[in-house]
């Protein structure tokens, strides 16, 4: 096993979701899937974003209405408001008769407890020896196709209709206001983030990967149109990347490494200025190292590492003060430097280790950055102890 990869705290590409929320910066419409799932602070902070860890701010407050009226508040009658009518939406979500009481997301092979005929996704009730809502023995499990097939009608028509405001003639023939429609898949893939994220939390990983699938589906759709299309690329690339973890966590490695390549090389061609897109891109193309390390192959590790460090020095030339781009960078140098020692190259380990340790003992963090601190001196005593090691 990888030493840098076994530390836990030491190296943050464990089989976790993509850091990036795909759809917390769409320019055409989309918002982070989790960001109204709570209520709001009454301070006016915001809940935080389980993906990025952020909590949403002022910016992000406008709603699709709010964007919808005019300067003095009022909504515009043009348009027709996208909100689903039972609940289900990118901006919230309430569990009903669609959904799973044990993931909390939509049902993914439907399947009906015997014989108290509640229904549960497949994975979920499978682990369980009483139903997890009236505590009736479970004597059987059989699959109801008549419901899951009413969600799956659901999933493929949800928020295909999305309110949008024209330019130029606002006018239909005879004077008459149009009604716009518009065919934007960003609301329907922030809806099937979230739904992946809550079925990956509850370790239901094929409904994960169902919904994660779909929305991979429709962004290469929207890329037929639109290939230029900065924000579709970087969510596309955020989408494979978490197509890789369930993969990984199901234990498919060749797809895991199909997906993150694919995510690394979609993320490669984009400006380097997100520093969540420079995050998602290096942990894909070390998350690539780490399987191709487990297999054995390490040249091709330490290729992979050697790709994300370039990504994270050239990252820390343009951001020194951000403490997290120096952490990330002393992980990848410890990646780089661990296989090279496996390889036989002791001094080029220990050159690495050690540069890796004075950008630590460089870094200067405030009381406010506790967590930061904690991973910093995890890394740190990681190397210090690969040095004594040597």
């Amino acid at each position: 096993m990888c030493a840098v990869q076994g530390q836990g705290a030491t190296c943050e590409e464990t089989i976790a979701m993509s850091s990036l929320c795909p759809f917390a910066k769409a320019t055409t419409g989309g918002v982070c899937p989790m960001k109204s799932d709570k209520k709001p602070d009454k301070s006016g902070g915001g809940a935080a974003c389980p993906v990025t860890g952020k909590s949403h701010g002022s910016e992000n407050k406008e709603s699709g209405a709010d964007r919808a009226a005019g300067e003095d508040g009022a909504e515009d009658p043009r348009v027709v408001p996208a909100k689903c009518p039972f609940g289900y939406d990118s901006n919230t979500f309430k569990l009903g008769p669609l959904s799973c009481m044990v993931c909390q997301a939509l049902l993914h092979d439907a399947s009906k407890c015997k014989p108290c005929s509640h229904k549960f996704c497949k994975a979920c009730i499978s682990r369980f020896k009483d139903c997890p809502l009236c505590g009736a023995d479970i004597e059987g499990i059989e699959p109801d196709a008549e419901l899951q097939a009413l969600v799956d009608r659901f999933i493929d028509g949800h928020a295909r209709i999305k309110r949008s405001l024209a330019g130029g003639d606002d006018q239909a023939a005879g004077g008459k206001s149009k009604v716009i429609y518009e065919d934007v898949s960003m609301e329907r893939g922030a809806f099937l983030v979230q739904q992946a994220m809550r079925a990956f939390r509850a370790q239901n990983i094929e409904s994960a990967k169902s919904r994660l699938s779909m929305c991979a589906e429709d962004i290469r759709e929207e890329l037929k149109s639109s290939e230029d299309n900065l924000d579709l690329c970087s969510q596309l690339g955020a989408v494979l990347g978490m197509l890789g973890d369930c993969c990984r966590t199901l234990g498919d490695a060749p797809s895991a490494i199909t997906y993150y390549e694919e995510s690394a090389e979609l993320l490669s061609k984009l400006p380097k200025k997100d520093l969540e897109l420079v995050h998602t891109l290096s942990v894909s193309l070390n998350k690539v190292g780490d399987l191709r390390y487990y297999g054995g192959d390490l040249q091709s590790a330490r290729s992979y590492y050697a790709r994300s460090l370039d990504v994270r020095r050239n990252s820390v030339k343009e951001h020194s003060a951000v403490a997290s781009q120096v952490i990330d960078l002393a992980t990848s140098l410890a990646k780089v430097a661990d296989v090279d020692r496996n390889l036989g190259n002791e001094d080029a380990a220990v050159e690495g280790f050690e540069e890796a340790i004075k950008c630590l003992e460089k870094l200067k963090l405030d009381s406010e950055q506790a967590s930061l601190e904690q991973r910093r001196r995890s890394v740190l005593d990681f190397l210090q102890k690969q040095l004594h090691d040597k």
